[in-house]
């Protein structure tokens, strides 16, 4: 009797220990195998991986030694030392191969036909980048924010977040980014007027860091209505969830392992705990203000104010329809502070980066600085731009382009297949297959762009984008905030411009490198020669 009944108990763990077991040997084994034997009949093969780490090592290595050292020169042939897997397997394997990382095999797709195809509307919802963002561990930072949503969630959260992008409420704006920037050309003229101790030159500026205040004082009030001092304390703790989640990331491949206590998982969670304790004091700050009327305009005008408008609609709903509700999708507090995560980081990052990196090529090429400060000038006079200027600025616009193909922040788009996908090339895409889109080796094209392909030269933008540029990805998953983006990058660099001579300095070191962005390792110093008073 007493072995029977100890069965009986032990029978519901020993069908969840089996249950894991299978989902484990599906997970790691079967289904990866399934897809490449896919892959396989098509052609389609890639470096032979090792037992559960895949490739991951071969990546790791080659990527740790072409970054080892600065380039010797400033050259924007930056593929080979940010992407060498990439360069060697398709030089072994053709353009498109498969790689393991851990055990999950990834299809580097590069046509552009066929990425145009599989990022349009017809695959939106089969086709997301979820599973990547979590097997790299982002979801401990940004949550269920719209980067992880999918499906009706996804359609749900872009259609109550897009209508913050559009031209006119971000013409709105740009007044917020005019004053920002007034604050950080002042500080830069006090900088630049300064001499270097002992050396009788004017000093250095490391304009990186300038830009990344400078970005997060602009989101900081124009979408989360909040100081730059409380911006400032969210920055510095996504950016630490930044590199811990790079860092985390080199042992995802271990199966189980997000099950495993580990430093960085224990720093994660208490830095996230920090940073959500922030974002809620921000957000009750922003809903006791709000005393009456709850509606958008009594939050403000921000995306913080479309957020906790949506949620409280949905809560009124939701009293109104009773248990109905409980059925549809809803913003909820966290689901607020997930989306205030994502678009910090998002909003934030990637708009330094693109500044920094657009005023290091400006600064290295003096006669592109001379031709789109005559333009500010021709169409700004002595006045900040206006949101009407911007269309006229053409040759800025050329710029931030030529910017973005050379060193797009985010080097590689990826996405995961929840659907079989035959395309009409008939190349099959197998559910649960990876499918990494690598950005800056196709920038980089020189079958694309031309001979010409690694060198800066804007007026290759003259007659509009080309099919191949993927800064902002593609298709109806595009980043929700791509023309605030643009419009912040030609109001800060219009500016910048028309008050200051921009050269580099004989201490810049190139060295460009992957920290979930492309990012300058040693900052750019420039030297600034103001030209007003």
């Amino acid at each position: 009797m007493a072995f029977v009944t100890l069965m009986v108990l032990a029978s519901p763990v020993l069908i969840l220990l089996l249950r894991a077991a299978w989902i484990t040997l599906s997970y790691y084994f079967l289904t990866p195998l399934r897809i490449c034997r896919i892959m396989a009949r098509q052609g389609v093969h890639g470096p032979p991986p090792r037992p559960l780490i895949g490739n991951l090592r071969d990546v790791s290595a080659l990527v740790a030694q072409a970054t080892a050292v600065d380039m010797p020169a400033l050259s924007h042939d930056i593929v080979g030392r940010l992407m060498p897997h990439y360069v060697l397997w398709s030089r072994s394997y053709g353009k498109l191969f498969v790689y393991w990382y851990g055990s999950e095999p990834r299809l580097c797709l590069t046509d552009a036909a066929q990425i145009k195809e599989f990022l349009s509307s017809k695959y939106a919802a089969s086709a997301t980048g979820k599973s990547w963002l979590q097997r790299q561990g982002t979801r401990h930072f940004i949550g269920r924010g719209l980067l992880m949503a999918n499906g009706a969630h996804w359609s749900h959260q872009r259609h109550v977040i897009a209508p913050v992008f559009m031209p006119d409420k971000l013409k709105g704006r740009v007044g917020h980014m005019v004053e920002c920037t007034k604050q950080t050309i002042r500080a830069l003229q006090e900088a630049a007027s300064a001499t270097s101790p002992g050396r009788g030159r004017r000093r250095e500026v490391e304009i990186g860091g300038y830009m990344t205040r400078l970005t997060g004082d602009i989101i900081s009030r124009t979408e989360f209505d909040t100081s730059y001092d409380t911006g400032k304390l969210i920055f510095r703790l996504l950016e630490d969830l930044q590199r811990l989640t790079a860092s985390s990331s080199r042992h995802l491949w271990i199966p189980g392992s997000q099950y495993f206590p580990s430093k960085y998982r224990r720093e994660i969670r208490r830095l996230n705990g920090e940073l959500e304790a922030v974002l809620t004091e921000s957000i009750g700050r922003s809903r006791e203000i709000a005393d009456e009327g709850r509606t958008t305009s009594a939050y403000g005008r921000g995306l913080l104010a479309m957020l906790l408008a949506e949620m409280e609609k949905k809560k009124q709903d939701g009293a109104a329809a009773g248990q109905q509700q409980e059925q549809q999708f809803s913003y909820d507090l966290q689901l607020v502070i997930d989306e205030c995560k994502t678009f910090f980081f998002a909003g934030h990052d990637t708009s330094a980066l693109l500044l920094t990196w657009a005023l290091m090529l400006l600064a290295t090429h003096p006669e592109w600085q001379d031709r789109a400060r005559a333009e500010v000038a021709r169409v700004c006079g002595d006045d900040p731009p206006s949101y009407d200027d911007l269309s006229k600025l053409t040759v800025l616009q050329m710029i931030i382009h030529e910017t973005l193909r050379l060193y797009p922040p985010a080097t590689l788009l990826p996405r995961m297949v929840f659907e079989d996908i035959r395309l009409t090339s008939g190349l099959h895409l197998p559910r649960g297959l990876s499918v990494w889109i690598p950005v800056l080796a196709i920038h980089h094209d020189e079958s694309i762009w031309g001979p010409d392909a690694h060198e800066f030269r804007p007026e290759r933008f003259t007659a509009g984008r080309r099919p191949a540029f993927l800064p902002f990805a593609s298709g109806p998953r595009n980043c929700v905030g791509q023309a605030y983006a643009l419009v912040e990058a030609k109001v800060v660099l219009a500016m910048l411009l028309s008050h200051f001579r921009i050269a580099i300095s004989d201490d810049y070191r190139h060295a460009p490198v992957n920290v979930l962005t492309l990012r300058p390792k040693h900052g750019v110093p420039v030297h600034l020669r103001p030209l007003r008073p």
